[in-house]
């Protein structure tokens, strides 16, 4: 037997070692090279691991959850060939002769081997009992795009399905907690562990600023995606750090330093297939209104599909959170370390308010922030709140230079 070790390459960023997400494979599998064998987990993304060789596999290096450190073997394949058995193989295949006229194609066939797709996909197929050999794929080389699956699961969801009978109660099911679940854990009570969470909560009458947008929507004509709040929001944030920049600074606890940033990096909380996954809109401070609404949407899109960069994941220096239509009444997000603050964004609702000495239907919306409070003063925070509502109130001061 002739073995060929694979052991697990440097990741990037540092990485020491790294958790094994996923197997594609198992022992006794043939595999070729360039197959996909696995995912494995750091803490930024998920990376496909591809065999180096072909041949049998022989062992794994543990199970999903487990730690591998960067030069331990991950797979151990016997590359020996039997050369005979493989020429009788292929001698015994049947001649089939060239058709004389190419046929049309009405339907693609299943892809051989390993369809090529992303983690998170790999997970939803897996969860929807979907074969991923039977999923079209439109990316490069045949890749299973985000869009492609959807498709495909849609066009399964509108096939009629009927029941025989309603389906016995199935028992408690475990689940261990491994890759990006595993490190959000670690992560949130680290959060909570080490910051002194302190939490601020006002409400804001965005009215003129949603009248403004639909405004801006209805001018564009289509020509360009449609804005939402929330980059009016980012927006706001970014003016107002100009008065209050101890909320744009990270900590380093290890050389117990501050560091107060110029340029403001927006982490975007967005939620993914995979969890919640925090992308950077860079340099926030040099987009106009569009731009940055381009860049928040750019980021989050490419934190759904798994497209995104590792170093699309890092640096961020304050971050935004917002559940959108399920934002809730109010909320008390948890900072991502080791930025010093979170702007948290909730439902924006219809409801009777006192203006001017008259009831009137608003649309009222509420900002839920945290702050750590080792930093940032309750003073300074509940400033810098209200400085952003007053621009959210005044929308037009958003786009004034002073």
């Amino acid at each position: 037997m002739s073995e060929y070790i694979f052991r697990l390459p440097d990741l990037g960023e540092g990485t020491v070692e790294s958790e094994i997400g996923e197997w594609f494979i198992k022992v006794g599998d043939q595999i070729n090279e360039a197959d996909l064998v696995g995912t494995m987990m750091t803490d930024k993304a998920a990376v496909e691991l591809s065999s180096p060789a072909t041949g049998t596999v022989v062992s794994l290096a543990g199970e999903p959850g487990d730690i591998v450190a960067v030069g331990a073997p991950v797979v151990v394949i016997d590359t020996a060939l039997d050369a005979a058995r493989t020429k009788a193989a292929v001698a015994d295949l049947p001649k089939v002769p060239a058709p004389a006229t190419t046929p049309a194609v009405t339907a693609a066939p299943p892809v051989q081997g390993k369809a090529i797709t992303s983690p998170a996909i790999r997970r939803r197929a897996k969860e929807a009992s979907i074969d991923l050999a039977r999923v079209p794929g439109s990316g490069a080389g045949g890749r299973i795009l985000r869009q492609d699956f959807d498709q495909y699961l849609q066009k399964q969801s509108s096939t009629p399905v009927t029941t025989a009978s309603v389906p016995a109660a199935t028992p408690d099911t475990e689940t261990k907690v491994i890759g990006l679940r595993r490190i959000i854990a670690e992560r949130m009570s680290a959060a909570k562990r080490e910051i002194p969470h302190f939490s601020y909560i006002e409400e804001v009458d965005v009215t003129e600023l949603e009248a403004l947008r639909e405004h801006l929507n209805q001018r564009n004509g289509g020509n360009v995606q449609r804005l939402s709040l929330l980059p009016f929001i980012a927006l706001a944030l970014v003016r107002a750090l100009r008065e209050f920049p101890q909320c744009n600074t990270t900590y380093d606890k290890e050389r117990n330093v501050l560091i107060r940033h110029d340029a403001v990096h927006m982490g975007i909380a967005t939620q993914t297939p995979d969890g919640l996954k925090v992308p950077v809109a860079r340099n926030c401070e040099r987009r106009a209104i569009d731009e940055l609404a381009a860049e928040i949407r750019r980021v989050s899109e490419a934190a759904r599909d798994n497209s995104i960069t590792r170093d699309e994941l890092t640096g961020s220096t304050i971050s935004l959170t917002s559940l959108g239509k399920l934002g809730g009444i109010a909320s008390t997000p948890v900072i991502n370390l080791p930025e010093v603050a979170i702007i948290g964004v909730n439902r924006a609702v219809e409801r009777p308010v006192v203006l001017n000495g008259q009831v009137a239907i608003r649309l009222m919306m509420n900002l839920s922030s945290s702050f750590d409070h080792r930093f940032v003063d309750g003073y300074d925070a509940a400033a810098m709140i209200q400085r952003i509502r007053e621009m959210l109130q005044h929308p037009a001061t958003l786009f004034l230079s002073i």
